[in-house]
């Protein structure tokens, strides 16, 4: 007889108490893991969409990017050739000859750019002629001429003075460059036409050259111009 028979207790038996707490205890433990499970679940879920949207708008974004950058390099690259098939163009250069009495300047200009002289400067008058690419406009002050070359009979430092009014005034700039071999003041700001330009001035015996140009877009073919002039001091 085993001891507290009476109670109904049998050792190494369960009771039907136990296999409930056991089952409660179980089921507890499987829901808790299933929320754990399911919290989880969304958790990557929501991750991988989050995901997927900042790829899909990175991805976006890249493509935009590139084709951008392939856009802004293929218009970089019509860019340079268009400038290299305009400098083509100018080759070979022709050559200027001015009055043999007014110290026979010459300079090598763009083929591309005609030139129109009104007068031959005789019975002392001053020599002008104007250049621009195709055909030259009427002769204005307000009319853009990619050069105009004049040479007065009016004494240098007589037209500096005007110059460096303007310089005063801050309306233009001024600098030296060389020509003939001589070192050369050129200005550059406010022309008289109201026009943004580049002025250079220098002296042919008792008389005054002026190389002009109407607009800053012809500012390399300018100092080009300037440095091939040649003329008898």
């Amino acid at each position: 007889m085993y001891p507290n028979a009476q109670s109904g207790y049998i050792p190494g038996r369960t009771t039907p108490g136990n296999t409930k707490q056991k089952k409660d205890h179980s089921n507890l433990v499987k829901t808790i893991l299933l929320v754990f499970t399911t919290i989880l679940t969304i958790t990557f879920l929501g991750l991988f969409i989050w995901m997927f949207f900042q790829y899909n708008e990175a991805s976006t974004d890249l493509e935009g990017k590139v084709e951008l950058a392939v856009a802004e390099a293929e218009n970089d690259i019509r860019t340079t050739l268009e400038k290299e098939f305009e400098e083509k163009e100018k080759y070979p250069y022709r050559t200027f000859a001015g009055p043999i009495d007014f110290g026979q300047l010459t300079f090598e200009y763009p083929k591309t750019w005609s030139v129109y002289v009104p007068n031959d400067a005789s019975r002392g008058q001053d020599f002008h002629s104007y250049f621009n690419p195709g055909q030259v406009n009427v002769v204005a002050d307000e009319t853009i001429m990619s050069l105009r070359v004049s040479i007065i009979n009016t004494l240098t430092e007589e037209v500096k003075e005007d110059y460096a009014k303007k310089v005063e005034d801050g309306e233009m700039t001024v600098s030296t460059t060389v020509v003939n071999g001589v070192n050369v003041d050129v200005y550059t700001g406010l022309l008289d036409s109201d026009l943004q330009g580049i002025v250079c001035l220098f002296k042919i015996r008792d008389k005054t050259a002026i190389i002009q140009t109407d607009a800053m877009l012809f500012k390399d073919d300018f100092y080009r111009v300037l440095s091939t002039i040649r003329f008898n001091a």
